[in-house]
């Protein structure tokens, strides 16, 4: 992973999973654990190998390394427990992801990331845990993935940076590299009112093993300030997933209606923070799809 990132200033994640399938007529999503189930049916399995395809086929085309995750977004150990689902869902939907890739036998490097969110709502940072909380709620979820052989760990949609920290120390307790993703809002600060280099200094200081770098996601890019931040900042904060719209987040959760800026002007402030600033992971999240890869990679050189 860190060779991988050394070699090169521009790598893909994918764009959005999640809110496609959302919009998709053929399947219906989990009340509680949303995507992940859909491993286990012939049409959500379909579904979600159509997408991860899209992404796939894109940085192949292209030559570019890609980031992919696992649909276990929501899959945590009290979600499922409650649920109707297999206790070994996470350990089977990572497993669903490297068949995939194996399948498509795509010549790019392909690094496959096992997801998780946090215990509650993204958009309420008030409703983070603590950090010891943290560490022992999300610990079985973080395993599961672990002993799938994932390649890194991701912890998305952060809003809190407590909550952030403990689940890092979970995460580095596995020895995988890992990432830390938080969602910021429109005042360039974590939900929480953190400010970014703050939170990334707060979650490295309570790590010996510091996470591999830290992401941005949910949050359209032109949230992120990057004149606020050092040189410092930047060595740490490696990605960006960001959404197509630049509505607030509650916004887009009162929105019936797909939201969206252009994909230039979404794309032109992307490329511009791998350019200027050097953030060398780029992908999309709520509202993007594979015409936004598309575009940084006919900008990116």
């Amino acid at each position: 992973m860190k060779e991988l990132l050394e070699n090169h200033h521009f790598i893909l994640a994918e764009a959005a999973v999640v809110e496609r399938l959302r919009r998709s007529k053929r399947i219906e999503l989990d009340r509680s654990l949303v995507h992940t189930p859909l491993i286990y049916s012939h049409e959500g399995r379909a579904e979600l190998r159509s997408l991860y395809r899209e992404y796939l086929g894109i940085a192949d085309a292209n030559n570019l390394p890609i980031f992919l995750f696992t649909p276990t977004w929501r899959a945590n150990k009290e979600r499922v427990q409650t649920s109707n689902q297999r206790h070994t869902i996470n350990v089977d939907a990572a497993h669903f992801l490297k068949e995939l890739v194996v399948d498509e036998s795509k010549k790019v490097p392909v690094k496959i990331g096992g997801v998780i969110g946090c215990k509650n709502d993204c958009y309420l940072p008030e409703e983070g845990l603590s950090l010891n909380e943290a560490s022992e709620f999300h610990k079985w979820q973080i395993d599961q993935l672990a002993s799938a052989g994932v390649d890194f760990l991701i912890a998305v949609t952060l809003p809190s940076v407590e909550e952030a920290a403990g689940i890092s120390l979970a995460m580095e307790a596995t020895g995988l590299p890992y990432i830390i993703s938080f969602v910021i809002g429109s005042d360039g600060n974590i939900l929480d009112g953190t400010e970014v280099q703050k939170a990334i200094e707060y979650v490295d200081s309570k790590t010996t093993n510091n996470p591999l770098g830290y992401f941005i996601n949910c949050s359209y890019p032109s949230f992120l300030n990057p004149t606020t931040l050092s040189e410092q900042a930047f060595e740490r904060l490696i990605g960006i997933q960001a959404n197509a719209s630049s509505l607030s987040h509650d916004e887009l959760e009162a929105s019936k209606e797909l939201k969206s800026e252009s994909v230039e002007e979404w794309g032109s402030l992307m490329v511009q923070l791998n350019r200027v600033f050097g953030l060398k992971i780029l992908g999309g999240c709520c509202g993007t799809d594979g015409k936004h890869l598309e575009y940084l990679t006919e900008n990116i050189s």
